[in-house]
């Protein structure tokens, strides 16, 4: 399964949206996830829980925000789509919403997994899904320790033809300040040889919550925004690459926020 792309873009085209949606986007939203959550955890705990069915998942997430009227749009997909091997792809990070909808971006055209915190592998129901997908789990409390698992880790699935997402952002921010974007995305690249793809992405549709971070209010009326830079090859230590990533992220979110 995988979106209709053209010339490597994608838009979410006008649909009709129900009066209830409308009047509680939120409610309508969180009862598509929570059902895909469940029907997916349940098949990780079986085992029949592969890249397909992780597509499907987040393809179903991806209809649940346009079912609402939010409007996606995905640009720069050949920039990826055309590299023979895996790569690294590192994003700015803003909502629980990429985590959910990158797959379907990518993984139809690439086996990929993220670096993600341990205690999301360790969450009820949604753990089970989390696990499947092999991830790189780091603790947030050692960068060093971190850093050597990202490495370590990300290399050995690298070798092994699966690409990997990187949110060097410790958390998730509103905002984008370059100060905040740490190197580990160039590090992992430069030791693995292999590109690393910048990824800029506004996805505050979907808010942070005051209980439940990643339950928040949903936005309708705030566009969603995925766009994907051309592939660089680290040279050297990597600082003129990082800055190419941290000025096509800024760049890309000022000029959807004007």
């Amino acid at each position: 399964m995988e979106l209709k792309y053209k010339d490597g873009s994608y838009e979410t085209r006008h649909r009709k949206i129900s009066l209830f949606a409308r009047i509680f986007p939120t409610i309508t939203f969180y009862r598509y996830i929570f059902a895909v959550i469940l029907e997916a955890s349940s098949k990780a705990k079986r085992g029949r829980y592969d890249n397909a069915e992780w597509c499907r998942s987040s393809y179903t997430v991806l209809k649940a925000l346009e079912k609402i009227g939010v409007k996606v749009e995905i640009a720069g997909v050949d920039n990826f789509r055309k590299i023979s091997g895996p790569c690294v792809f590192v994003a700015n990070h803003m909502s629980t919403l990429e985590t959910f909808v990158l797959p379907i971006i990518i993984a139809p055209f690439k086996p990929v997994t993220f670096v993600v915190k341990k205690s999301l592998v360790d969450y009820p129901v949604f753990g089970h899904v989390m696990r499947s997908r092999d991830p790189i789990k780091v603790g947030r409390t050692n960068p060093r320790e971190d850093l050597k698992t990202v490495l370590d880790g990300g290399t050995e699935r690298l070798i092994s033809g699966t690409s990997v997402i990187i949110f060097p952002q410790t958390t998730r921010y509103p905002d984008f300040d370059p100060k905040t974007f740490n190197t580990i995305g160039i590090k992992l690249a430069k030791k693995a040889d292999v590109p690393v793809v910048p990824v800029a992405l506004k996805t505050d549709a979907w808010g942070n919550g005051r209980l439940l971070k990643d339950f928040g209010k949903m936005t309708p009326s705030k566009r969603v925004y995925f766009a994907f830079g051309k592939p660089l090859h680290v040279k050297d230590r990597g600082a003129e690459e990082h800055k190419k990533i941290t000025d096509f992220i800024g760049d890309k979110i000022e000029e959807w926020r004007s």
